[in-house]
């Protein structure tokens, strides 16, 4: 293809942006904000100031993408953590250590900011600042990408990585195409990030994660939920989370006392660490997805990924690792043959598959919160029990927490747990106690 332009250039955005230079003459991203992809935090995104997970999956893609990009940040700072470098709790209890994940601790700006750095290095790519403000479109097809300076970039492709608030589906309607049927789920999510300077009280943790789990229902009562990850500049990122009510505030004394609750990596940098920022909250009130797939028609050309096609709940640390297999989605579906100012049917069909993965995920345990009041899948309680289960027998047993955190980590689709070999084992482990750490 001649030209495609990328509108929203945060990591979907830049992602996608590196696929596509394997297929276009030239790219085009288009950012509003200047600050987005860099060190800063960005103006229109104060999320990028929470804590964010790149999961075992999504560090893998990352190299696959940006090959030897995992060393220079750990130059700069990051940190790596492998095998019990990563610890998981549920209800205050550890999980069985499984081999083999790894997982990145970095900030999100300073993660950004080095993948921002690789696609403007790209020959023929080029980063512009500005926002896109509708789409022309001729005999079916995208023919360019107007701008708030009143430009038209011709472009023979379009990607929408604009966010959860994406204005695609205005400018469809106005064109006279259906916007895409939407899936929610209310979850009424609040979180806070603290930040803590970094000694050698924690040398040998690098990622921690505690949630609620079976013995608690699923309710802070046994331990605060929440997180903390090493990461650049020798400092701890933190990370508290609740529900309805009982979400964080900014004070950094009780973000402190509910640390002083959680798991002991958490009452630690608590007690030992000095908070080096102000603690900052989001809100996040629904988890989102946008399926085109349902469409009986849709402009050729035209691709949407990131936050504009779903957006999860954040506590799962999915949406970056997303981000990255919907631009291997992309990538199979370009290299597949298909003509690139055709619908992008195929795109879409294989970006469903990831999403499904993690929607199903995501929405089957926020089902468990009491104020989440559906929709409920077919086959929710039998599925809910059995998840339970597994994840009790993960606790000590090292098999089960493999496949269990492969799932976690998007490596494996959640059906990994339901096969038989993983439902026996489970099973032996409850009823005999057989499981070893």
């Amino acid at each position: 293809m001649k030209r495609a332009v990328v509108m929203g250039g945060s990591y979907a955005g830049l992602f996608a942006a590196r696929v596509l230079s394997d297929f276009a003459e030239e790219v085009v991203v288009l950012e509003a904000d200047d600050t987005i992809g860099t060190a800063g935090i960005g103006r229109r995104a104060p999320q990028r100031r929470q804590l964010h997970a790149l999961l075992a999956m999504g560090h893998t893609q990352l190299e696959r993408w940006f090959p030897g990009l995992t060393a220079e940040l750990v130059a700069g700072g990051a940190r790596l953590g492998e095998g019990d470098e990563v610890r998981f709790f549920v209800d205050g209890r550890p999980k069985a250590s499984a081999s083999g994940a790894r997982m990145l601790g970095a900030s999100r700006p300073f993660l950004e900011s080095a993948v921002r750095g690789r696609v403007a290095a790209l020959e023929n790519v080029r980063l512009v600042t500005g926002r896109a403000t509708g789409l022309v479109l001729e005999r079916g097809r995208v023919r360019g990408v107007r701008t708030a300076g009143g430009e038209v970039l011709d472009a023979w492709f379009a990607v929408d990585a604009m966010g959860r608030s994406s204005r695609l589906g205005g400018w469809l309607e106005q064109e006279g195409w259906e916007r895409a049927p939407v899936d929610r789920m209310k979850v009424d999510l609040g979180y806070a990030t603290g930040t803590f300077r970094r000694g050698d009280e924690l040398r040998d943790t690098v990622i921690v994660h505690s949630s609620a789990g079976p013995a608690s229902g699923y309710q802070p009562t046994l331990t605060e939920p929440g997180g903390m990850v090493a990461v650049e500049d020798d400092r701890w990122s933190v990370v508290l989370a609740g529900y309805a009510d009982d979400r964080p505030g900014t004070d950094p004394e009780e973000f402190r006392t509910r640390m002083r609750r959680g798991v002991e990596p958490l009452r630690t940098v608590a007690d030992a660490c000095a908070m080096t920022d102000e603690v900052v909250t989001y809100h996040f009130a629904e988890s989102l997805r946008r399926d085109y797939g349902r469409l009986g028609r849709f402009p050729g050309g035209l691709v949407v990924v990131g936050d504009a096609l779903t957006s999860v709940n954040p506590v799962y640390g999915q949406g970056l690792t997303l981000a990255a297999l919907e631009a291997n989605s992309l990538a199979v579906h370009l290299r597949s043959g298909a003509a690139a100012r055709e619908p992008a049917w195929g795109y879409f069909r294989r970006a469903s598959a990831v999403v499904g993965a993690a929607w199903q995920l995501s929405t089957t345990a926020d089902l468990a919160q009491p104020h989440v009041t559906g929709p409920y899948p077919p086959g929710y309680r039998l599925t809910r029990w059995a998840g339970d289960r597994i994840t009790e027998a993960s606790l000590v047993d090292p098999a089960v927490d493999a496949t269990y955190m492969n799932v976690v980590n998007m490596i494996e689709h959640p059906r990994a747990l339901t096969r038989p070999a993983v439902l026996l084992r489970a099973a032996r482990v409850l009823l005999t106690g057989s499981g070893r750490r």
